[in-house]
């Protein structure tokens, strides 16, 4: 490019402001100032989303940097390169001339390009008898040397807000499974407190981050999902501080009533096997007289149904019904009217869920003897939320129920990992 001189666009192509203040910064270029244009090159693509190009653009100025000679731009080596665009088209791996045109007045427009258009347009290079380029014309890179300073520092600002919202992601991945462990276990253990509504805000807060966030609503999430799980884990040691306060309480309460020989009488059975216990024996069963009553009448064959069912029932913890709802959506369609706002409208949805899974009627009562209706009709919206999967409905409830009588099966889990599989944004910031 000559220096001090103004070039204007060949043919009907106006001439703006923006490729006047472009051509006057070239021409601000420090003498003996370089640049290695594959290092630049890859500065330009970090710094894209700043420099508002897309990398079709940049995939057409890799094409142009191709084509000078040598690794580093300088004055001292030219910096017009004058390559045609069926040359261009080659080196850019079969592109449409149409789209690189496009494409090379995006770069222009962006001020990391020059126009030298020669009078009748066309991209050539006059040489001196001794091969020496006199004059070219094509496009000036120039302005990537003047800009080189800024473009680095742009890649270096995105890679800093990269890298922080990298991190922020990750904080914010640890949060939410912080807090789905710690709701999840509560659940498990019966703490007391209103989880389904603490559910529900856990996710309503996960749920407003779109796709793709940026680091201000990721930051803006973590923030309130730091508070909640603080909020979660203080009940929850404060229910811990309480328990084990009542349970040394309740230990020593024991150990007084032990001393009295009086508290078993009325309680123990009347049986050989009992007068012959050993005294170890006797202090255990003053103890847990319940417990003892009930492992004499397991060696003796007779453990009522109805005791192992109520036993059953008293393990299995109950859920909230808009926990439940949420986990298994499918089962509101077959309420009374469409929807289920109730445990009787859930009960009866579960009837007919039954029936359509190929339950039997002895399997699904069996299941609410040992269970209990609402844990049966919950487990009866887990089956359908799972019905794809599972080979045999009425099997697999009766292994549930055989698993809940004898205490191997809890709800907790199988409806804590639906509720996250029905998360409509499952696979989000995490």
């Amino acid at each position: 490019m000559e220096s001090g001189n103004v070039t204007t666009p060949f043919g009907r192509r106006p001439m703006t402001l923006g490729m006047l203040a472009s051509q006057a910064a070239a021409r601000e270029i420090e003498p003996g100032q370089s640049i290695d244009k594959w290092k630049l090159y890859r500065a330009l693509c970090e710094a894209k989303p700043l420099l508002g190009i897309t990398d079709r653009a940049l995939a057409i100025l890799n094409a142009l940097l191709s084509f000078y000679p040598k690794g580093e731009i300088s004055e001292e080596n030219g910096l017009v390169v004058f390559p045609s665009n069926a040359q261009l088209s080659l080196r850019a791996h079969g592109m449409a001339e149409q789209t690189i045109r496009r494409h090379l007045a995006t770069l222009i427009e962006a001020g990391l390009l020059i126009r030298k258009d020669s009078p009748n347009g066309k991209r050539y290079a006059r040489k001196e008898q001794g091969g020496e380029i006199r004059e070219a014309f094509g496009f000036s890179l120039a302005p990537l040397l003047v800009r080189a300073e800024e473009i680095e520092r742009l890649a270096a600002q995105v890679v800093a807000e990269r890298l922080h919202l990298q991190r922020l992601r990750e904080r914010l991945t640890l949060c939410r499974r912080d807090i789905a462990k710690l709701i999840e276990m509560a659940l498990e253990e019966g703490a007391t407190g209103d989880w389904s509504r603490v559910h529900l805000h856990f996710r309503s807060v996960v749920e407003r981050l779109p796709r793709s966030p940026s680091a201000e609503q990721v930051a803006d999430a973590l923030d309130e999902l730091d508070l909640l799980r603080e909020e979660i884990t203080n009940q929850l040691e404060m229910q811990v501080k309480v328990q084990n306060q009542s349970g040394n309480a309740q230990h020593d309460e024991r150990h007084i009533q032990n001393s009295n020989p009086q508290s078993i009488t009325e309680l123990e059975p009347a049986s050989e096997m009992k007068q012959a216990a050993t005294a170890d024996d006797r202090s255990a069963d003053r103890a847990e007289p319940t417990v003892r009553i009930q492992k004499d009448e397991e060696k003796n064959g007779r453990v009522p149904a109805a005791s192992s069912a109520s036993a059953a029932k008293g393990a299995l913890k109950s859920f909230p019904l808009g926990l439940v709802l949420q986990a298994c959506p499918e089962i509101a369609a077959y309420g009374p009217q469409g929807s289920v706002g109730t445990w009787r409208e859930l009960m009866a949805a579960a009837v007919v869920v039954r029936s359509m899974l190929g339950v039997s009627p002895s399997a699904y009562e069996q299941a609410c003897e040992i269970m209990g209706p609402e844990n049966a009709a919950t487990v009866m919206a887990c089956v359908l939320e799972r019905a794809g999967h599972i080979n045999s409905a009425g099997g697999y409830l009766r292994d549930l129920t055989r698993r809940a009588e004898k205490g191997e099966f809890a709800i907790g889990p199988m409806l804590m990992a639906l509720a996250r599989s029905n998360s409509p944004i499952r696979g989000k910031t995490g």
